[in-house]
């Protein structure tokens, strides 16, 4: 499974706000450059992600973006599978697949193991684990 740069600028984008909660909206200019990732990429982002629920947008003076809840209620599967789409490791798990060979494929239980590890394991770290992460009582680094 490889995560897209999508994917990885959303999480770096969502951090990013909320390591910075207490602000009012933050401009997209600010986010890019603390994160040095382009304005313009960063736009794709955004829109989905406030599209999807996950961030309020305002614009004009004073505008940018923020967080619509606390960091601790979102997840890392949420974000991924949003810029994502799937997670799943093989096309015939995605939603709109069927496959003719599911009754009798002697793979798809290991299949369908790893998909719900990968699930599992992304919706097991929340953004405020990222954000703070010797807060949240975690020993990694990111």
């Amino acid at each position: 499974m490889m995560i897209s740069t999508r994917g990885r600028y959303a999480l770096r984008v969502m951090i990013d706000l909320a390591e910075h909660i207490g602000s009012s909206y933050i401009p997209l200019k600010d986010i890019a450059e603390r994160q040095q990732i382009s304005e313009k990429y960063l736009e794709s982002i955004v829109k989905i992600l406030v599209r999807n629920g996950l961030l309020d947008a305002l614009r004009g003076k004073g505008g940018g973006y923020r967080l619509n809840r606390s960091p601790a209620e979102y997840t890392v599967g949420n974000i991924l599978r949003l810029t994502e789409g799937s997670l799943a490791p093989v096309a015939c798990l995605e939603e709109e697949a069927a496959c003719e060979r599911a009754t009798y494929c002697r793979t798809l239980p290991m299949w369908q193991k790893l998909d719900r590890l990968v699930n599992d394991f992304f919706d097991g770290y929340s953004l405020a684990d990222l954000a703070a992460p010797n807060l949240a009582g975690n020993d990694f680094v990111i």
